[in-house]
């Protein structure tokens, strides 16, 4: 059996897909609670960090909190299995040239960086699930401060910074542009629902680009200082558009886009795109 026929088998796996379908969920609450936090910090102040850390330590606080982190963990892993899947279907053209290399490159890339995204998400909610969980924001300084200490330590940190904000910078103009509209299958959907959907999208990729770009800023002037205090994640960006001049109304904004987002990944699961 080829790669392409294993990767078609795999992603038409009607069980693979009902996970996959659990994991988009999972990962729209914890958007969703990210913006909650986010606006209790602008408005009256949390105790939890205003990053996915922050928002599974709030689902592990709830009653059966553990069982409900481990559907979170087991979903997410299904969601990285199925963008996985994606890039055995794509092996194929690599091996071709020009144009069509260039887009099978391109795809491999991004269905790699979001299974890495959703595995590392998976694993923070397992970890929480058994009780071992710890602070995304702690996690970023102490890797930063350790890749400061290598040779040419601080040319690695403004690189991962410039990714961070290229990734930022792309989801903008996904949402400017509805690129993200590629990612779910509206056909089944009537007209008020893909208007809804297509503004949620739009709301929710520039507002988290913009968080991004502020991560980005901060593991750059992190780079800059020699200081890994600086790269503080989703939470340090948090607190800096917080002091920013009308903070807690751009918070607001900022938190309000990110609940979109994860309203628009429910949209996802409802009406997943089948490649």
């Amino acid at each position: 059996m080829t790669a392409q026929q294993t990767a078609d088998r795999i992603g038409r796996s009607q069980a693979l897909e009902r996970l996959a379908r659990v994991g988009l969920v999972a990962y729209g609450v914890v958007h969703l609670l990210i913006a909650w936090i986010a606006l209790q910090l602008a408005w009256g102040g949390s105790s939890e960090s205003a990053d996915q850390s922050g928002a599974l330590q709030t689902l592990a606080e709830e009653p059966f909190g553990s069982p409900l982190l481990w559907v979170v963990g087991l979903g997410l892993i299904a969601l990285a299995l199925w963008q996985l899947a994606d890039v055995l279907r794509y092996t194929g053209a690599l091996s071709g040239s020009g144009d069509e290399r260039k887009k099978a490159a391109a795809k491999v890339g991004k269905c790699v960086a979001k299974a890495v995204v959703y595995a590392f998400l998976a694993y923070s909610a397992l970890k929480y699930a058994v009780g071992a969980g710890s602070s995304s924001s702690d996690q970023q300084q102490q890797t930063t401060s350790g890749v400061l200490g290598w040779p040419g330590g601080r040319f690695l940190v403004g690189i991962a910074a410039l990714v961070v904000l290229g990734v930022g910078g792309y989801h903008v103009v996904k949402g400017v542009t509805k690129k993200f509209l590629e990612q779910i299958d509206t056909s089944e959907a009537s007209p008020t629902q893909v208007r809804v959907i297509t503004r949620l999208g739009q709301v929710g990729y520039v507002a988290k680009g913009a968080a991004l770009v502020v991560v980005g800023g901060l593991v750059g002037y992190a780079a800059l200082t020699f200081d890994p205090s600086k790269s503080s994640g989703l939470d340090g960006a948090m607190h800096t558009i917080l002091q920013a001049p009308a903070g807690q109304w751009l918070l607001s904004l900022v938190a309000l886009g990110i609940a979109a987002y994860g309203v628009f990944c429910f949209f996802r699961a409802r009406y997943p795109q089948r490649t």
